[in-house]
């Protein structure tokens, strides 16, 4: 919106060329995000406990989380309208890629609000219905991966990149993409919702690879920056740099209330949402292993979950009752359910996703 006002003044005042730069306005959508995030915080926070929308919480997990119950949830709801407000005000609202995103953000963010909804408002401990859950995020999942397999015109764009490899790809087709896109998104979208289960443990680390995407997307969307570094040159992709900046913004701002003793929770709104952003951001920039680097806790996360899950199930099968390989899952609770205090959990796990996101930015060079 505004570098259409400002494309509209510079023919006057050549000054107002200066919005034309993606890297200035990143910089003014984190800002924008941060500050907005922080300005609406409260009310927001007020508006949810008004509404008595709390957490409940488990009652086999850690004890010391017994005294969060009736914490404010569906927090992501602030991200979520700051990271739209911002992107709108900033981006380039004539672009494809913004609006890709931005959908599939906002749509999974209306999936996971339902789900947080009927668990907190109507007290139905399920929520929506797991099969419905996965049926909707599959429908945003394969409608997005279709929308960008037939709106490419570059056959680079639907190969499969191995990072740290100057030529290591493999042609995935037109069905294949749409088949890795649609993993993608549905399995980071989860990923970062199993993960949210601590105070700040989900959102910073979140924010961080949304920050370093920007260099990817960036990268990816300038022909000369992308031929010298030996990514996909995807025309248009560095209007995503916006949006990431209004993610890592938005996250840091929410962080300041999410952070331990938090007094509000993300929810499924804003989990789910948020990762389905970096999933799509993934595949737009051809990224998906970095991804996968970059977000090794959320992978953790989820394998512990699989594998809690598969080795009960196989063990009651072959044993006649269920067994467990972890004390508790996600993978932070058996920490804490091993001693390690909440805050040394989430701290350690940002340590971790520091040097896993480095890792992921080296790729750029390392080849």
């Amino acid at each position: 919106m505004l570098l259409w006002l400002a494309q509209g003044l510079a023919q006057n005042v050549r000054g107002f060329n200066v919005i034309n730069y993606i890297t200035l306005r990143t910089v003014l959508a984190a800002l924008t995000a941060l500050f907005l995030s922080l300005a609406l915080g409260p009310g927001v926070i007020r508006w949810l406990a008004a509404k008595k929308v709390g957490q409940p919480v488990r009652g086999d997990g850690p004890e010391t989380h017994l005294v969060k119950s009736g914490t404010p949830t569906m927090g992501g709801i602030l991200v979520l309208i700051v990271v739209a407000l911002t992107t709108l005000l900033w981006g380039d609202l004539g672009n494809r890629y913004v609006w890709t995103v931005l959908v599939v953000t906002l749509g999974y963010g209306l999936v996971g609000w339902y789900d947080d909804w009927k668990k907190v408002v109507f007290r139905d401990p399920e929520g929506l219905a797991a099969r419905w859950k996965f049926f909707w995020q599959s429908v945003l999942g394969i409608g997005a991966a279709l929308f960008l397999a037939f709106s490419s015109h570059l056959p680079e764009q639907t190969q499969f990149i191995v990072p740290f490899f100057k030529s290591v790809t493999y042609p995935l087709g037109i069905w294949g993409f749409v088949a890795l896109t649609y993993c993608v998104i549905v399995g980071t979208s989860n990923a970062v919702n199993l993960t949210d289960g601590a105070d700040g443990l989900a959102i910073l680390p979140t924010a961080m690879i949304a920050a370093a995407f920007v260099i990817f997307a960036y990268v990816a969307g300038n022909s000369i920056y992308a031929t010298y570094l030996l990514v996909p040159y995807v025309p248009g992709a560095g209007e995503l740099c916006i949006l990431l900046g209004a993610i890592a913004g938005a996250g840091l701002g929410f962080l300041w209330f999410n952070a331990y003793p938090a007094a509000v929770f993300m929810g499924d709104v804003g989990a789910l949402s948020l990762g389905a952003a970096l999933g799509c951001v993934a595949v737009i920039v051809r990224q998906e292993i970095v991804l996968l680097i970059m977000g090794g806790v959320f992978v953790a996360e989820t394998l512990s979950v699989m594998a809690q899950v598969g080795w009960f199930k196989y063990t009651r099968k072959k044993y006649g009752e269920g067994r467990r390989l972890l004390k508790m899952a996600p993978l932070h609770h058996h920490f804490e359910k091993s001693g390690w205090k909440e805050t040394q959990v989430v701290v350690r796990f940002w340590i971790i996703t520091i040097m896993l996101v480095l890792m992921g930015l080296s790729s750029l060079k390392v080849r």
